[in-house]
């Protein structure tokens, strides 16, 4: 799959696509049901199939303060695309140039002559430019400059409505099988696992550590935890995800130990896929205590992950 970060690393080439834009953070069951229709115009068109996201967010950039924790980074987020068939990620940085575009000018600049767009597929309640023009005010446009709109509807499962706060939700609560049927696969964090104190292998429990690139993360706790990547295929381990109270830490950092594995992943990618979720982090008088819980915690896992 192609990025083109910015218009102006859009080229002659670039022209003509069917285009979706939004936050797409999960890149859920809603999210994934809008790029299976681009993919099926793109090839209607016989044109790539492409979406467009914005960096920050839009809400983001609006935000006072902290701003919902993301569910995917970008490179989390890219590779879902790829995965799910798209052929083109557009990135545009959110500022005051994006922001002051009225809904004509964006239309004209970025989807008309940036783009070429062929067709627009967007949900029902897409919002575009400062005057926040509708999916009607976009279907009435498109058609003078060549390209037409499909909407589409909210997408529920067992009558509810598939969404990132939804997910959110069920990842603060710890209910990670809710948040796997709404994103169509397990909550998964993705990182290049860095050098640390070495302080679980001294314990006997060796990790994989990952930082987490975020201000602010959905969950947190430790958890039964699948890991692929760096020659790992859905391995079984355990994960702490927090600020390691029981080691005075205070950097958000992902810590994952595999089941069974003792070979050297520093410096490379992998991916952590969140099963179950097992307690909440806590503090430990002492390091018996704390190694006593690892066992408790790494059996515990060992049970829930044959079981699924």
């Amino acid at each position: 799959m192609e990025l083109v970060r910015g218009l102006h690393n859009l080229r002659p080439q670039h022209r003509g696509c069917v285009l979706t834009v939004g936050a797409f953070d999960g890149v859920h069951r809603g999210h994934q049901e809008m790029i299976r229709m681009v993919r099926d115009c793109a090839a209607e068109r016989g044109v790539p199939a492409a979406a467009m996201a914005f960096e920050p967010t839009p809400r983001e950039y609006f935000a006072k303060g902290v701003p919902p924790a993301r569910l995917t980074r970008f490179r989390e987020r890219f590779e879902a695309f790829a995965r799910y068939g798209l052929d083109r990620f557009v990135v545009l940085p959110f500022n005051e140039q994006i922001r002051g575009l009225g809904h004509q000018e964006f239309i004209e600049r970025v989807l008309v002559n940036g783009l070429g767009v062929r067709h627009m597929v967007v949900g029902h309640d897409f919002r575009f430019g400062r005057d926040q023009a509708d999916v009607a005010k976009l279907r009435e446009v498109g058609p003078r400059h060549g390209f037409g709109v499909t909407e589409i509807a909210p997408f529920e499962i067992d009558g509810e409505r598939v969404s990132s706060s939804l997910i959110r939700e069920a990842l603060e609560a710890g209910d990670m099988a809710r948040a796997e049927k709404f994103l169509g696969r397990p909550y998964r964090i993705t990182g290049k696992v860095i050098d640390g104190a070495k302080l679980g292998r001294q314990l006997g429990f060796p990790t994989a550590n990952l930082r987490l690139h975020r201000r602010a993360t959905p969950l947190a706790g430790v958890f039964a935890v699948r890991v692929s990547g760096a020659g790992l295929d859905n391995a079984p381990g355990v994960a702490n995800l927090g600020t390691r109270p029981a080691v005075n830490g205070k950097e958000l950092l992902l810590e994952a130990h595999v089941f069974d594995f003792a070979g050297d992943l520093y410096r490379q990618y992998v991916h952590v896929d969140f099963i179950a979720r097992l307690r909440d982090e806590v503090w430990f008088p002492n390091m018996d205590a704390l190694v006593e819980q690892m066992h408790k915690d790494a059996a515990l896992a060992r049970r829930v992950l044959r079981s699924g």
